[in-house]
């Protein structure tokens, strides 16, 4: 098995999402906290985009954890994307464990305003 399906197949949590939409696009807000950046994983594949990240809580050595409500490692959320958004544009952002993603819409998709002639 590869790494890429056996990353698919491992047990994960489903991170907390809000999605907004405005006349240009869409803003993802994902919320994945204990996630380092360089743990954070996007893909995109055709019109489906994932998103995984590896939870990185150190424990102090000699210690071990009393109580942990956070029983697995890592995050994982997949979604399928319309037709209308341009997803050669993505734009991402990640700061203090919240993804921001902007997702424009494609130009064909746009609201356009139409000019009227007086004849």
């Amino acid at each position: 098995m590869n790494d890429t399906v056996a990353k698919q197949t491992e047990a994960a949590m489903i991170p907390p999402v809000d999605v907004f939409e405005d006349a240009a696009g869409i803003t993802l807000y994902a919320d994945l906290p204990g996630v380092p950046k360089d743990k954070l994983d996007l893909q995109l594949e055709a019109d489906t985009l994932t998103i995984e990240g590896e939870v990185a809580l150190d424990v102090p050595e000699g210690m071990d954890a009393t109580h942990a409500e956070v029983g697995l490692s890592r995050y994982r959320r997949s979604f399928t994307l319309s037709r209308e958004l341009d997803t050669g544009k993505v734009s991402a952002e990640f700061k203090h464990g919240v993804l921001k993603l902007r997702i424009p819409k494609a130009e064909h998709a746009q609201p356009r305003k139409i000019e009227i002639k007086v004849a």
